[in-house]
């Protein structure tokens, strides 16, 4: 572990503490760390360093929309090697929410998000990116049964 000592003025250090006790850090440094992780993500993927994430998409839809219910679950379909995981909510009569847990290619994911929040009758959708490291996983590649 490398220690480094940074001043913050009253205000700052008070508003920190206030962060740190409300997310539940036991100490600044845990609290740090975070802050420098995920503001290192975001520019990793920003400068399109991050070859490989993990995310999740939501999207809320109308279902009367012709044949939306059908092309999202195409889309899903057809780029079954990111698609992990996904949940379906009836949020009222008319409208839907989908949360798609996707992992693979940064770009190849960020892609497929945007084409599918680009369907016509999608209302709503965001994407939440995470990169993650693959060679700290386990090494193999993962392999798709033939049907």
């Amino acid at each position: 572990m490398e220690r480094f000592t940074i001043s913050l003025d009253e205000r700052l250090a008070s508003e920190f503490d206030r962060l740190i006790k409300e997310r539940g850090y036991l100490n600044r440094s845990e609290a740090v760390r975070d802050m420098l992780r995920g503001k290192l993500d975001t520019l990793r993927l920003q400068e399109k360093q991050a070859p490989f994430c993990v995310a999740s998409l939501s999207y809320v839809y109308n279902h009367h929309e012709r044949d939306l219910s059908e092309r999202l679950t195409e889309l899903q379909h057809q780029h079954h090697d990111l698609v992990v995981a996904s949940t379906h909510v009836h949020l009222d009569h008319e409208n839907c929410l989908e949360t798609v847990m996707l992992r693979g290619k940064t770009e190849v994911v960020r892609r497929f998000a945007d084409a599918l929040i680009a369907e016509r009758g999608v209302r709503h959708g965001q994407v939440n990116l995470v990169p993650v490291d693959v060679e700290a996983g386990h090494g193999h590649v993962h392999s798709h049964p033939k049907t």
